[in-house]
C-alpha cells in the first residue's frame, strides 16, 4: 500500500482523541484516527459530562445530542451511603434529575449524565460528518519516526501495513500508550490506589426489590468500611458494581463478583451479569506531554481515580488546548514557542485534578477510623451512631459532591503565552467558583441576551471584547492580519459583563480562555507573547 499523508495523526479513538480530531476538522486542519479496537463498548469507564465539556459540545453544536442521549432524564442523581439495599443507610446527599437540574449561573451549561457508551456514538457521528476527519478502526500504530519536517508512522490494518505520514502526531491511546512508551515519557505519582473489579449487570426490577429511593451512586458501607459501589449506569435497568480490592484481592471470579451484588442488595435477587473488568486505580501524570511533533493527551498524559469525574473531562480541556495550537502552527501564525506552552498549561491542571481525585477516593474509603459497630445494631443506640455517622459523612463528602471550580476554574496564569496585568484571581475555596476575567481565566459566561452567552463568541478564533467604545483596536487587528492570525473584534455593550470582564478591552484564545486585557498596549509584542513567539 501506498503512503498516505494528513496534517495530524491522532491515535485512539475514546472521547478525547474524537475530540482532538474534531475540533481540528472544526478549524479546518485535517486528521486521521487510527483506533486498534473495533470501538465497542463493554465496560463503560465514565457517565458524567462536565459542565466544560458540555460548554465544548454547545460550540460544536452536538450539546443537544448529548442532552437527549439515551439516560433516563428523570432518575435522581442523589449519592447516597449505607450497609445495603436491605439494611441501615447512614445518609443521602440528594441531587435532582438531569431534567430539573438547573444551569450554574457560571456557565450556559450544566453537567449531563451521558456514560461512554451513549457519549462515544455521538462523538464518532460528528467526527464522521466532518470531511476532513478520517476514521479507521481495527488499525493499529505500530511504529513511528519523527524529523524536523514532520512524522513517519507504520500503522497495521485490516488490510495490511500503510505508511502514514503528519506534520504532528498525537497520542490519545489510553493508559499503557504506545505513543508514550516510544518516546520513553515516564509517569510520576503512585503507580496503584486500589486494585478494583467492576461488574455490569441489568435488573429490570431493581428498585421494586427494596424500599431506598432512587438515587445514582450507593456507597455499600460495611464492618470492613466502605467495599464497594453501584451506580445507576443508565438509569433504567443497568448498573454498575465496583468492588473496593486490596493486594490480596486483585481479580475476583464471577461467582465472588455474584455473591458481592447479592450482599448488597441485602439478599438473593435475579440479575443478569453483563460484563466483568478488573483494573487499578492509578495517580500517575507523565513527566512530559511531548515535545517538537509528537505529544500525549488524555489518559495517555494523566491517570486518576474517577472519584470526581474528572478523568475524561481533563483529557477533553486537553484536546481543545492542542487543538487551538495545532492549527495555529499548521496556519502558520503560530510562534516557535506555541507547542511548548501545551505542556506548560496543562501539566500542571492533571496535577491539580489527579490529587483531587485521589482525595475524594481517600475520603470515600476512609469510613472505617470513624466507624462506631453501633451503627450495624438496631434500636436507639443504632439511631443515634447511624446518625452522627452519617452527618459526618456528608460533610466530609460535599468536596467531591461540588466540583464546580474543579471543572471551570482551572487556570493558565503561569504561562509564558498570557500577559499578566497585575491583578489575581478570588482565592476559592474548592467547592465554590467566582467567575474572573484574570488572564489565564476561562473567560466568563454572561447571558447577552435569551439564548446567547458570551461564551457563543469564541472558538473558532481570536475574539478581542471591546466594552468601552472608545477603546483603539485598529492596531490589534491590523497586527492580527500582518501575521494571518484569525481576529474578531466584537463590541460589547452589557453593564453586568463589563463589570465581570473588568477591562476596556479583552482578548480571548481560540480555547476560550482569556489571554489579555488591558486598554491600549503594544500590539505587536502582545500578539508575539499570545502566539508562542
Amino acid at each position: 500500500m501506498g503512503e498516505l499523508y494528513t496534517q495530524v495523526l491522532v491515535v485512539g479513538a475514546g472521547p478525547v482523541g474524537l475530540a482532538l480530531a474534531g475540533d481540528l476538522a472544526w478549524r479546518g486542519q485535517s486528521s486521521i484516527v487510527v483506533e486498534k479496537s473495533n470501538g465497542a463498548i463493554t465496560q463503560p469507564k465514565m457517565d458524567l459530562i462536565g459542565p466544560r465539556t458540555m460548554e465544548f459540545c454547545r460550540r460544536w453544536g452536538i450539546a443537544d445530542q448529548v442532552i437527549a442521549c439515551p439516560y433516563n432524564p428523570d432518575h435522581p442523581q442523589d449519592n447516597v451511603w449505607l450497609e445495603s439495599f436491605g439494611g441501615f443507610e447512614f445518609g443521602r446527599e440528594p441531587f435532582p434529575s438531569p431534567r430539573t437540574e438547573a444551569l450554574p449561573p457560571q456557565s450556559p451549561m450544566k453537567r449531563e449524565r451521558c456514560p461512554q457508551d451513549m457519549f462515544d456514538p455521538i462523538m464518532r457521528r460528528w467526527v464522521e460528518s466532518m470531511p476532513l476527519a478520517s476514521l479507521r478502526y481495527n488499525t493499529e500504530l505500530i511504529d513511528f519516526e519523527e524529523s524536523g519536517h514532520g512524522v513517519r508512522a507504520r500503522v497495521r490494518g485490516p488490510d495490511g501495513e500503510q505508511t502514514i505520514c503528519c506534520d504532528y502526531l498525537v497520542g490519545a491511546d489510553g493508559g499503557a500508550s504506545f505513543v508514550r512508551h516510544k518516546l520513553g515519557i515516564e509517569m510520576d505519582g503512585k503507580p496503584i490506589l486500589t486494585h478494583t473489579t467492576n461488574a455490569i449487570f441489568r435488573c429490570p426490577d431493581f428498585w421494586r426489590l427494596h424500599n431506598k429511593p432512587k438515587g445514582y451512586r450507593f456507597i455499600l458501607i460495611g464492618p470492613e468500611g466502605t467495599w464497594g459501589t453501584i451506580v445507576a449506569i443508565d438509569g433504567h435497568d443497568r448498573f454498575r458494581f465496583s468492588a473496593v480490592g486490596d493486594e490480596n484481592r486483585k481479580v475476583l471470579s464471577h461467582d465472588e463478583v455474584h455473591a458481592l451484588i447479592v450482599r448488597a442488595m441485602g439478599k438473593n435477587f435475579p440479575f443478569e451479569l453483563l460484563s466483568i473488568s478488573p483494573w487499578v486505580r492509578r495517580e500517575l501524570v507523565a513527566r512530559s506531554y511531548g515535545a517538537s511533533r509528537v505529544f500525549i493527551t488524555g489518559d495517555a498524559a494523566h491517570l486518576n481515580s474517577p472519584t470526581g469525574a474528572f478523568g475524561m473531562n481533563t483529557g477533553m480541556q486537553d484536546a481543545v488546548d492542542l487543538g487551538w495550537k495545532l492549527a495555529g502552527m499548521l496556519q502558520g501564525w503560530g510562534g516557535a514557542r506555541l507547542m511548548d506552552s501545551y505542556e506548560a498549561e496543562r501539566r500542571p491542571v492533571a496535577l491539580r485534578n489527579v490529587a483531587e481525585a485521589s482525595e475524594n477516593l481517600r475520603r470515600m474509603i476512609s469510613t472505617r477510623k470513624h466507624l462506631s459497630p453501633d451503627v450495624f445494631v438496631k434500636g436507639h443506640e443504632g439511631d443515634e451512631a447511624r446518625r452522627f455517622f452519617g452527618e459526618a459523612y456528608t460533610q466530609m463528602m460535599k468536596r467531591e459532591w461540588f466540583t464546580l471550580h474543579i471543572h471551570l476554574g482551572y487556570r493558565y496564569d503561569q504561562s509564558t503565552i498570557i500577559v499578566d496585568d497585575g491583578t489575581h484571581a478570588p482565592h476559592d475555596p474548592p467547592c465554590v467558583y467566582t467567575q474572573n476575567a484574570t488572564p489565564g481565566s476561562r473567560a466568563p459566561h454572561v447571558w447577552l441576551k435569551p439564548g446567547v452567552s458570551t461564551l457563543d463568541l469564541f472558538g473558532k478564533g481570536f475574539v478581542l471584547l471591546r466594552f468601552k467604545r472608545d477603546a483603539r483596536v485598529a492596531h490589534f487587528a491590523d497586527e492580527a492580519l500582518n501575521r494571518c492570525a484569525p481576529l474578531a473584534v466584537i463590541d460589547i455593550d452589557h453593564a453586568e459583563a463589563r463589570a465581570l470582564y473588568a477591562a476596556p478591552l479583552v482578548l480571548v484564545r481560540p480555547d476560550g480562555m482569556v489571554a489579555w486585557r488591558g486598554e491600549g498596549g503594544d500590539a505587536k509584542a502582545i500578539w508575539s507573547q499570545v502566539c508562542g513567539d
